[in-house]
């Protein structure tokens, strides 16, 4: 857990190293998939909703669920190939992984500030938290702007997966710089959809997934959805009914012509992966922070309402897979 050349080691009392333990423990086991992981951030939700971020991330965890399990579907194994496909489910569940085993520290030092009423947030580099972070955890102790948090950590969360997952040599040549990545608003690659009881689903895309930049602004236009106080009812009604399995069944057996299961449980198709955490820099020290991150106005150039877009990817998807047989 430590680094043993750490000399601030040595002034932490024993109930902050059993904090740190705790922690540690409580986040790798909640760690283990896209299944654990959707759970624990409503959990904590529902525990803390002034952190208004671990709602966004449990809706964005289903997504990448769902993303999984479309690559052992009916029709996605038709288009893509095996080794693509393994690739691809590698780049989801490391980068939800390194998010996860972030932010989710972060988290539990915070609730455990609410318990004793003191902020413990000096503890935060012990779990290799950037100082960007370290910084708005104190300032949000302070002025309680939940607005500014849940986009910070948006902010932290994108560039925690710029360097090791979308720079990442491996993950670059064969996923990011492959034709068929280009052709990601087929198989939804970075659409968000967020679901509602009533078979309706709302959500946004982002064009140019490699800039950390526009990841952001997809963070903070998908939070302005799901936030919406006309909609957030119908999609937090959607997550406390609905038992995430990865499959995208959970959602359209609400549809009005409910379709045939196509995609598997994630459990069922995928093993546990067991990852590593190499690159422990902190990001902040050599990431200019834009202005343009922070803001909170964010502005949406297509409908939220996506429905009908969904019904005919799957159409197109249908056709594409017919035609491939075909020739």
């Amino acid at each position: 857990m430590f680094d043993k050349k750490d000399s601030t080691i040595g002034q932490l009392d024993f109930a902050e190293i059993q904090l740190i333990n705790e922690i540690k423990d409580k986040t790798d086991k909640n760690n283990l998939d896209n299944i654990s992981r959707t759970d624990a951030y409503f959990s904590y939700y529902n525990q803390n909703p002034e952190i208004l971020w671990s709602f966004l991330a449990s809706m964005v965890s289903r997504n990448a669920g769902w993303n999984m399990c479309d690559l052992k579907g009916a029709l996605f194994p038709k288009l893509l190939k095996k080794n693509f496909r393994k690739k691809l489910f590698f780049t989801y569940e490391r980068a939800n992984w390194l998010i996860f085993s972030d932010a989710y520290p972060q988290l539990l030092l915070y609730q455990y500030s609410t318990k004793i009423k003191r902020p413990m947030f000096h503890l935060l580099k012990f779990f290799h938290v950037s100082t960007f972070m370290v910084r708005e955890w104190k300032q949000f102790w302070r002025e309680r702007n939940m607005q500014r948090l849940m986009i910070a950590l948006i902010i932290n969360e994108q560039n925690i997966i710029q360097k090791p997952v979308i720079k990442h040599p491996i993950y670059n040549s064969s996923i990011f710089q492959s034709p068929l990545f280009l052709f990601q608003d087929w198989f939804h690659f970075s659409a968000v959809l967020f679901p509602t009881c009533k078979g309706e689903l709302f959500g946004a895309s982002v064009n140019g997934f490699k800039s950390v930049s526009k990841r952001i602004d997809l963070g903070k236009r998908l939070a302005e959805i799901l936030f919406n106080k006309g909609l957030y009812p119908s999609f937090y009604e959607f997550a406390r009914k609905t038992v995430h399995t990865g499959s995208r069944y959970d959602y359209e057996h609400f549809f009005i012509h409910k379709p045939k299961r196509t995609t598997p449980f994630l459990r069922c198709a995928y093993p546990i992966i067991n990852h590593h955490r190499h690159q422990l820099t902190d990001w902040s020290n050599s990431v200019r922070l834009k202005k343009t991150w922070i803001n909170s106005s964010v502005k949406h150039h297509h409908p939220i309402h996506l429905t009908k877009w969904y019904l005919d990817k799957q159409k197109q998807i249908s056709k594409a897979v017919f035609l491939k047989e075909k020739i």
